[in-house]
């Protein structure tokens, strides 16, 4: 997903970085460690390899995820929150607490 060239709001723009089923997941994982394109797709459940890689592309084109090669065979990669990719999983966070309070206060109706 390309980024738009304009935006009425700063707000749009963090929505479009995160907009999706797969990319708040995928942070949760990487929040935790350095990951493995195969330790990710191990780790979320129900996710293809296909749609994991282009999450993946997107995040590290939004600066949020990085990757790391390492030399040698088998070639072996591993995947990272950068500093942004840190601070706006801060705020995907916060979201999950809302929505846990949420589900609760359901649950009690």
């Amino acid at each position: 997903m390309k980024m738009r060239s304009e935006y009425t709001c700063p707000l749009e723009m963090t929505h479009d970085i995160i907009r999706g089923k797969w990319k708040p997941i995928i942070m949760w994982q990487l929040s935790k460690d350095k990951q493995s394109l195969s330790g990710l797709k191990r780790e979320i459940k129900g996710i293809s390899q296909k749609m994991l890689l282009q999450n993946l592309g997107e995040l590290m084109e939004y600066g949020i995820v990085e990757k790391h090669s390492f030399e040698g065979y088998p070639l072996h990669v591993e995947y990272y929150l950068t500093e942004r990719g840190k601070e706006l999983f801060e705020a995907v966070t916060i979201m999950q607490n809302v929505g846990i309070a949420i589900m609760k206060e359901d649950q009690g109706s």
